[in-house]
């Protein structure tokens, strides 16, 4: 056999183009079945693995290239906006979209509120918001994929729970809707507590709502001693109205009250009714928590929710003379001199009205009674017969004769008798003022059950 019959068995085979025109009937996809088996199925290079080892390559850079172009094209048209779940407009979102009409979820949470009302019934409330996964919503005519995870692993330090994010994800031309989106979800979040005074207290080192928003308290409906009630409002009123002032001269822009006087005289209920009709809310410091701290205690008044009055009650119970009540059961780990410098110390806050109750004023140390700590103070008793008197007409309108009589008897008790007590015997004889009367002889146990 000559060398070039041997070149010719190595050599690839060439193509066909007149039997290739042949087999196909003029017809273009006749023609490239035809190709393809020349090439391919007949060449011994492709046979071997070589083509194949081509042809991935080429599907590989294919799928590349479709990547890298998605991508860029994903960053061309398309937006995200991603809001963690220690951001405050993270829950406000959430409450938006599950009352959103225009959303599509596969992905369900369920959120149970639950209240026990004062008369042992119980109310029981099922809210289904949107759960970790994928959601498509569509607002203002701009479809939007809503994205909630769940990490697994992360935790938020502040509150123990796993660490979420939702991303929003639209195209580019409608990024501007995300701001409009979130000012709806802050209206609506507002809307809802609108009228209402909402309490917040300490969960590790943040302020969180305690329960649903209350209803304001009006300020008529707490009735005080002559001059007591308007006295600190004129003072609040004043404070508020002038922190320029104290900013020119350099004063620290804080005001600190204490109400002193027996329990049951009203002092908890005025703070509720006041921050109400000054549209504020209320932040409950508890000193006797266990896990209190100097630290957290500091920050925690130096980080207090816009627009609230932080309320410490019963000051007396926390420290006595300097020393830590332990021997009550009291566990605390704030020290006497840390709440002193929370109060007034360089590291104190700044816009803050403080209110301190306390059944026992001759507990406290006098460190924490001098000016800049406890600016105004004020007795709250027990029920004077004025009180007696206002109180019964608030309760029975338009029955002067039988407040009169009323009034008589309760002051020939010589017993001192609290507006909590006097509020027990009228809701228990609603709109039966004879039946009051018949029964004020009870006002001289303080602790009557009816």
């Amino acid at each position: 056999m000559d060398s070039s019959a041997g070149g010719n068995e190595n050599s690839p085979p060439s193509l066909d183009l007149e039997k290739l025109r042949e087999d196909s009937d003029g017809s273009m996809s006749g023609m490239a079945t035809n190709l393809f088996q020349q090439v391919v199925q007949g060449n011994p290079y492709f046979a071997a693995g070589g083509g194949l080892m081509v042809l991935g390559s080429g599907l590989a850079l294919a799928r590349s290239g479709i990547i890298r172009l998605s991508g860029l094209l994903y960053r061309q048209l398309l937006v995200d906006m991603e809001i963690p779940s220690k951001d405050k407009s993270y829950l406000w979102f959430l409450e938006w979209m599950a009352k959103h009409p225009q959303r599509s979820s596969r992905h369900l949470s369920v959120e149970t509120n639950f209240i026990q009302h004062d008369n042992g019934s119980v109310s029981t409330k099922f809210s289904l918001v949107p759960g970790p996964g994928n959601h498509l919503i569509r607002y203002k005519g701009a479809f939007m994929l809503i994205k909630r995870e769940r990490s697994g692993k992360m935790l938020d330090m502040t509150s123990g729970a796993p660490f979420e994010t939702v991303t929003l994800t639209t195209l580019y031309r409608d990024r501007l809707l995300f701001r409009d989106l979130l000012s709806d979800a802050k209206n609506l979040a507002v809307k809802a507590k609108d009228g209402k005074t909402v309490v917040f207290t300490s969960w590790g080192s943040e302020w969180r709502p305690f329960g649903q928003p209350k209803a304001k308290r009006l300020l008529p409906s707490v009735i005080l001693d002559k001059g007591i009630k308007d006295g600190i409002i004129h003072d609040v009123n004043e404070f508020l109205q002038n922190g320029k002032w104290y900013l020119d001269r350099g004063i620290p822009y804080r005001r600190g009250y204490l109400l002193y006087g027996p329990p049951g005289s009203g002092k908890t209920s005025f703070i509720q009714a006041l921050a109400g009709d000054l549209d504020y809310n209320i932040c409950i410091m508890n000193l006797s928590e266990a896990n209190l701290t100097d630290d957290r205690l500091n920050h925690l008044m130096n980080n207090i929710p816009e627009r609230s009055i932080l309320l410490l009650e019963d000051i007396d119970a926390a420290f006595n003379k300097r020393t830590q009540t332990g021997d009550q059961g009291y566990q605390s780990g704030v020290t006497f001199s840390g709440l002193l410098n929370a109060l007034d110390g360089v590291a104190s806050s700044e816009e803050t009205i403080t209110f301190m109750t306390t059944n026992h004023p001759e507990r406290l140390d006098p460190a924490i009674m001098r000016p800049g700590r406890i600016d105004y103070k004020v007795f709250v008793g027990n029920a004077t017969p004025y009180q007696i008197g206002r109180m019964f007409m608030k309760f029975y309108p338009g029955e002067d004769k039988y407040c009169e009589e009323f009034v008589k008897k309760a002051s020939a008790l010589n017993v001192s008798i609290s507006t909590a007590q006097l509020q027990g015997l009228f809701v228990f004889n609603k709109d039966d003022p004879e039946s009051s009367l018949r029964m004020v002889e009870t006002l001289k146990s303080p602790n009557h059950v009816f």
